[in-house]
């Protein structure tokens, strides 16, 4: 059993399919201050990512001693510059949401997903797995018609899409792990509770 420190709709739908035994818990933590901070400090979208998964893992972890705590996190950035390309925050609203549609429209951008195990205040295992994604040319009437179809579900995702609904209409190549665009590095935590017995090797 290991204690999910998030109350993300995809990363339980991800863990309940693989059959990971989990429960998930709220990590309380208020992510646009602790964002703010970090990237004051100069972190870059990997690093950002990190650090913010493991906050949260940390942050459970202290409610639940001698249990395996799993934080997440996914930073976007944009361009080829990978690590430090200009990063995108998920959409105030539905005004900011076609305004990052529109700054994705025909460019690369990185989907950085990190995973960290803490065990009793310590991290004990992490994980930031990087996907290369293009997006098509978008039109206005498309964007429109994608945020008309799906805002209730993409207004909370960072770049404004899930990859297994409609925002898989969004782009003409990814190259990396959809279980990443979903929110998880999801075959290297199965590799990890493997060697730690929670699942059977």
């Amino acid at each position: 059993m290991i204690v999910l420190a998030s109350q993300s709709a995809s990363r339980r739908a991800l863990l309940t399919a693989a059959q990971v035994p989990f429960e998930a818990l709220s990590p309380g933590v208020d992510e646009d201050a602790a964002k703010a901070a970090l990237r004051a400090d100069g972190l870059d979208a990997r690093a950002l990512a990190d650090a913010l998964a493991e906050l949260k893992a940390l942050k459970v972890s202290r409610r639940v001693p001698g249990a395996l705590v799993l934080g997440c996190d996914q930073t976007l950035s944009i361009g080829d510059g990978a690590e430090r390309g200009e990063m995108i925050d998920k959409a105030i609203d539905r005004a900011d949401a076609e305004r990052i549609l529109r700054q994705l429209s025909g460019r690369v951008h990185h989907l950085h997903s990190a995973a960290v195990i803490v065990l009793n205040g310590d991290p004990i295992w992490r994980h930031v797995e990087r996907v290369r994604m293009t997006v098509r040319p978008l039109s206005e009437n498309f964007i429109t018609a994608y945020l008309d179809s799906d805002w209730d579900e993409c207004r909370w995702c960072v770049g404004c899409y899930r990859i297994e609904g409609p925002g898989a209409q969004l782009f003409s190549r990814v190259e990396g792990s959809q279980f990443a665009i979903q929110g998880l590095p999801l075959l290297p935590l199965l590799d990890f509770l493997r060697v730690r017995g929670v699942l059977k090797a």
